[in-house]
């Protein structure tokens, strides 16, 4: 036994029976507990605190979860087998007594892939940028086409109000996150996915509270593709020649190509690309010749080069073009992605997780494209560990053409960035008025929300980008709309 407890890397389904989560109040682990439940294990959970949706859902789903962290709770669970969290700490009590009484415990990515892949087909899709709405549109395929498969990815899924799925069918589709593991396992998540089919949508610098640099970061993806068996199929978008090369180097797989692009030497390309109301209409480029026109219900030439990779995956799996496209038509999205929010007075309000540069210029870009004619308020948090850092201040200066107004969230002091690599956010603003976009800064939610509330007229757009809750800028914002009149 290693000094981090009785870790497993591998366990065979139903070897064990009672399994206890620690930190189930996660998006990811509490999806998890959901689906373990419904494979039919005995499932417990706690967490510090777990709050509603999370706490209502695995209310619903039978699971007893137990607040807050004490070692007493593995008592009252009496677990075969515990998974630890990746937000769990060493010295987080429950972890210290599972090492203690040499519980058998494993990694989340662990066990998904030894308890819910084994004897599947396994459908990753990884990459910087597009990976929940990828992974939900590869799922809804799935289901369309009538294979019933299983799914776990990050965001709600619309079609299915959740963001897993457990069914019997021979493909499960997991969102595969370049994050590191656990405590005990500093490993990107993605590496106990068991990839049999992958979609790699790009590679550009992120996570840096973990990754040291590009070539760092890269390695993640190098390792990934690795992983994939000689009989495998690796699906990789041609506009990130890095990704491509990485692909094509590193794995024994099949390479496939994609994008939106008219170019003999890419597999599976677009044509014929238009936007409107209902969404964006484009003919794919087969090898094998071209497919009927399809339609896709959302904005964005991003969401289009997305759907043409989840397109190639679907094609090596055996679906038609006809299955396929009828999958595109009927997919209704993922909150939290262009999500429209409410329209107080005639404000439209759009939620989404934008936080990278690129995602949010495409972002950007997709909303200008399907609102022409409405003015553009842009509302940006930079939350997450990348986003706070200046390693993108020139990129983000340069991010939000197409918007008439942006207003930027300030970031409170985090323990991680040190002051001299903070994201400048007023020298941002400065940038953007020098592009002769009106923008504004400030720390406190309240004032950005009064200062939207005030200035917004009817017709506007305010598209509001954060990978968190904003302080509830949302729902301060459609309360203050309401109640303002005209």
């Amino acid at each position: 036994m290693s000094d981090n407890g009785l870790v497993l890397d591998h366990i065979a389904p139903g070897s064990v029976k009672r399994i206890h989560l620690v930190g189930v109040a996660g998006t990811g682990m509490g999806s998890f507990a959901g689906m373990l439940k419904a494979a039919g294990y005995d499932v417990t959970g706690s967490d510090a605190n777990v709050y509603p949706p999370m706490s209502d859902m695995l209310r619903a789903w039978g699971i007893d979860v137990m607040t807050p962290y004490a070692a007493e709770n593995l008592d009252r669970a009496r677990p075969d087998l515990v998974i630890i969290g990746n937000v769990i700490r060493r010295e987080n009590p429950e972890a210290t007594a599972v090492r203690g009484r040499r519980i058998p415990q494993m990694s989340f990515p662990a066990a998904f892939g030894s308890l819910l892949l084994a004897g599947k087909h396994s459908v990753v899709v990884v990459g910087t940028h597009g990976k929940t709405t990828t992974s939900a549109l590869m799922a809804h395929v799935l289901v369309a086409a009538g294979t019933d498969p299983s799914f776990l990815v990050g965001g709600v899924t619309l079609n299915y109000d959740g963001n897993f799925r457990y069914g019997a069918g021979p493909y499960v589709v997991v969102e595969g996150d370049e994050y590191d593991t656990a405590y005990f396992d500093k490993g990107p998540k993605f590496l106990h996915y068991r990839a049999q089919t992958a979609i790699l949508t790009s590679i550009e610098f992120d996570h840096a509270d973990i990754y040291r640099d590009m070539p760092h970061y890269e390695s993640a993806y190098v390792r990934f593709a690795e992983t994939l068996p000689p009989d495998s199929t690796l699906v990789v978008c041609a506009s990130y020649p890095n990704a491509v090369e990485i692909a094509r180097r590193s794995s024994r797989s099949r390479v496939v190509t994609y994008g939106v692009v008219e170019d003999a030497s890419v597999d599976y390309s677009v044509g014929e690309l238009s936007f409107d109301a209902d969404g964006a209409h484009f003919v794919i480029h087969e090898p094998g010749g071209d497919a009927p026109r399809v339609l896709l219900p959302m904005a964005g030439r991003h969401n289009v080069e997305n759907a043409v990779g989840v397109w190639a995956a679907a094609r090596s799996l055996g679906l038609t073009s006809t299955q396929v496209a009828a999958g595109f038509a009927s997919f209704r999205g993922v909150k939290r992605r262009q999500e429209t929010r409410g329209e107080p007075n005639g404000i439209l309000v759009i939620d989404d997780f934008a936080h990278h540069p690129t995602a949010v210029r495409e972002t950007i870009h997709a909303i200008r494209l399907r609102y022409p004619a409405r003015r553009l308020w842009a509302v940006f948090e930079p939350r997450s560990n990348t986003s706070r850092r200046n390693i993108h201040q020139k990129e983000y200066a340069e991010s939000f053409e197409g918007a008439q107004r942006v207003s930027l969230k300030v970031p409170e002091p985090h323990d991680k960035v040190p002051a001299n690599e903070q994201l400048n956010v007023p020298a941002v603003a400065d940038a953007l008025r020098d592009h002769r976009i009106d923008a504004d800064s400030s720390s406190a939610v309240s004032d950005l929300v009064n200062r939207v509330a005030k200035g917004a007229k009817r017709g506007d757009v305010v598209l509001v980008m954060s990978n968190g809750a904003f302080g509830g800028f949302i729902p301060s914002l459609l309360g203050a709309l309401e109640s303002r009149g005209e």
